[in-house]
């Protein structure tokens, strides 16, 4: 097959690329980089020219030039930048400007014992270490304000639900916990995508290292990566470090998604559980009453938007050749960093909401009294304290829910003397006033489930301070790790710092 016409364009002696090949793909992946790519671009040249400084293979007057044209070239405002066809791509450019700086051979000399390969891994390593760490940042925030509103709510009572119908009593304390819960499973699944991404490949070069005595390990340590992918070919082939971080915002994704339908659902005017508080929802603009929950709406859509993000990171991913491949490269990477980016959002707007919500106590009390969900405890009370055996006692429950339904009445109203008379119809056992009253009680049918786990206030309470101790853990592991990378960071500037000074 014959190549477009456009597909190369010559003039005086040199080869561009045609239209079609720019604008379709060295273009948008040049935009990617630019605004992807940039910073941490010049922090490699930064970490690399130290240590090869400190390996002897530069010396220090050179050192000093390059970086000081470094730090020149790093100060573009990077949204300025626009695609030039006499680059291949970003890389060559800013290899360019800094060689106006300082000349093509000393501004060549940044690349020995390197590659665009192990450098583009590097890159993404990095871009990938800081979308995780804001993740979790903003993760331990909505926790904390989890918390908050589990201790607050220990007692409310609300109506759990299973397969969509009425199930039996809990309180919104519990239900919250269990959120809580799923969040920190999250934010370790990040941990564990931050440990696997947080590895440095520089050194492997195009895959087989080289022949100058580089020590990655201290370009390792000035980069703040804490340990390095060590065998070289793995370096540049693994992809394991982008599914790792795919698959764990992806089930954070889903994981939310679940938990805001119910929010969603809570906010209604049916439910009237939940009061988005005003600078999160919406008017109408032809109906004055509405209160539209649309921070919560924006909330499920981009979460779904993200795990679809996250999705296509896999997918590209799949079936590939075990080497350097550009599916594994730039055309991969934006779907990752948006996944991230919007669950980012996704946590900050629930944080927001839960924060600030307000919970009709009255409301989700009252509900809780309907639909007969507090009939199992009958059926324990039975078992329980008149010894009857259980699968008839569940029959004897069974019977009497399925009168109230029919006559359109709730459990509650039901009258003692019926309520005998349906139990004498299967068993010599009848209640008292106070075991029928306490066994169709909402608050009553909490307070019996404290076994471990449970929804009793006082078992959600211990829940609650045993989630602080392990919020405080996480929270302190994000601040060691973020001080331990300011400090590698500390440290790189001031080599720079006196390598410049030096050269002067």
């Amino acid at each position: 097959m014959m190549p477009d016409k456009d597909s190369f364009i010559k003039s005086e002696g040199t080869c561009f690329p045609g239209k079609t090949y720019v604008e379709n793909l060295l273009r948008p992946v040049f935009n990617d980089q630019r605004d992807f790519l940039f910073k941490q671009m010049f922090n490699i040249h930064r970490a690399h020219v130290v240590m090869l400084t400190e390996q002897s293979i530069l010396n220090k007057k050179e050192a000093g030039q390059i970086l000081e044209a470094v730090e020149k070239v790093a100060q573009i405002d990077y949204r300025t930048l626009q695609y030039d066809p006499q680059f291949e791509d970003l890389f060559f450019m800013m290899e360019h400007k800094i060689s106006t700086e300082i000349g093509p051979e000393l501004a060549g000399n940044i690349h020995i014992a390197r590659s665009r390969n192990d450098m583009g891994v590097a890159m993404y390593r990095l871009v990938l270490r800081d979308h995780i760490l804001t993740l979790i940042q903003s993760s331990l925030q909505l926790a904390d304000a989890l918390l908050k509103q589990i201790q607050e709510h220990a007692e409310t009572i609300i109506t759990a639900y299973t397969h969509t119908q009425p199930a039996q009593p809990i309180t919104l304390g519990h239900y919250l916990t269990a959120i809580f819960d799923v969040l920190m499973r999250d934010v370790k699944r990040l941990w564990n995508a931050y440990d696997i991404v947080n590895r440095s490949p520089l050194g492997a070069a195009a895959l087989s290292t080289t022949g100058f005595p580089i020590n990655r390990k201290r370009v390792c340590e000035l980069l703040g990566f804490h340990e390095l992918v060590e065998n070289s070919y793995d370096s540049i082939a693994g992809a394991d470090y982008l599914l790792e971080s795919a698959t764990s915002v992806l089930t954070m994704m889903i994981n939310f998604g679940r938990w805001i339908q119910d929010f969603l659902q809570l906010a209604t005017r049916e439910f009237d559980l939940i009061r988005v508080a005003d600078p999160y929802v919406q008017i109408s603009s032809i109906m004055p009453q509405k209160r539209n929950p649309v921070s919560i709406e924006h909330s499920r859509s981009l979460a779904s938007s993200s795990a679809g993000e996250a999705l296509s990171a896999i997918q590209m991913i799949h079936n590939t050749p075990f080497g350097d491949i550009v599916d594994t490269e730039d055309d991969l990477q934006p779907h990752l960093y948006r996944s991230f980016e919007k669950a980012n959002r996704v946590v900050n707007l629930m944080h927001a909401v839960i924060r600030t919500m307000e919970v009709d106590k009255e409301t989700a009390l009252t509900r809780a009294n309907t639909g007969c969900i507090t009939i199992t405890e009958l059926a324990d009370v039975l078992t329980r304290e008149k010894q009857v055996p259980f699968r008839l006692a569940h029959q004897i429950a069974s019977t009497i829910a399925k009168e109230c339904t029919l006559n359109s009445i709730e459990v509650n109203q039901l009258p003692l003397k019926r309520v005998n008379e349906r139990i004498r119809k299967h068993v010599n056992v009848t209640l008292t006033q106070q075991e029928w009253d306490v066994a169709v009680c909402p608050i009553e049918f909490v307070k019996r489930r404290n076994v471990q786990g449970g929804p009793n206030p006082d078992e959600v309470r211990r829940m609650a301070k045993e989630r602080g101790k392990e919020w405080i853990n996480s929270k302190e592991q994000l601040e060691k790790e973020t001080e331990r990378l300011n400090g590698a960071e500390n440290q790189l500037n001031e080599i720079i710092h006196r390598l410049i000074t030096h050269n002067k």
